[in-house]
């Protein structure tokens, strides 16, 4: 009996050590993300800096894609949640719609480096988790005018929103992300 309760804690320390590194890992990805770009940062540099050996990243993430997948995906279940917390309290559709593009604009511009990484390998406008972006935008649309072609409308706004699109308009266009953000709520206020 004794033998079955150390095996039971030693399994439970071990998986505890693995959530704490996988937090100090992804902790230290963004940090390092943040101050050097994704794409100055190796896998090496990430484990060097959070203090683990390689092997113990790699456990964790396969390579960097996955890495920043997971970094994504944190700050998409918050998007998310604030999302579902303000459609809850909201009786105003309209407004809805202008404060979820502006949200959306938002993690675009502050993950735009991560969702380039993962648009290297499929579109950016095909990865499933952004769906849900234009299901809100198109769920939204209908309540505000129903009678309207409110697929190709939420289309339309699900494109302009593309982490390429942010890029090409603040490179190429000049236009910083308070420009895009008033744009995109004046084209609301005309379209809708």
């Amino acid at each position: 009996m004794p033998d079955d309760k150390l095996i039971l804690t030693e399994a439970f320390v071990s998986r505890s050590d693995a959530v704490k590194n996988r937090a100090l890992l992804l902790e230290t990805a963004q940090r390092l993300f943040t101050q050097q770009g994704v794409n100055d940062v190796t896998m090496s540099a990430i484990a060097e800096a959070a203090g683990v050996g390689k092997g113990t990243l790699y456990r964790h993430f396969e390579n960097k894609l996955e890495l920043t997948l997971a970094l994504l995906d944190e700050d998409q279940r918050l998007l998310q949640m604030r999302t579902l917390e303000y459609l809850r309290q909201s009786d105003d559709d309209r407004e809805s719609l202008k404060w979820f593009v502006n949200e959306v604009l938002g993690f675009v511009d502050r993950n735009s480096q991560l969702l380039c990484v993962n648009a290297k390998t499929t579109g950016s406008l095909e990865v499933q988790a952004h769906w849900w972006w234009r299901q809100t935008i198109y769920g939204l649309l209908n309540k505000i005018s129903p009678e309207n072609n409110n697929t190709f409308v939420a289309d339309a706004l699900y494109v302009l929103l593309d982490v390429h699109n942010i890029y090409f308009l603040r490179t190429t266009r000049g236009y910083g992300v308070e420009d895009i953000r008033q744009n995109l709520l004046n084209m609301i206020n005309r379209l809708v």
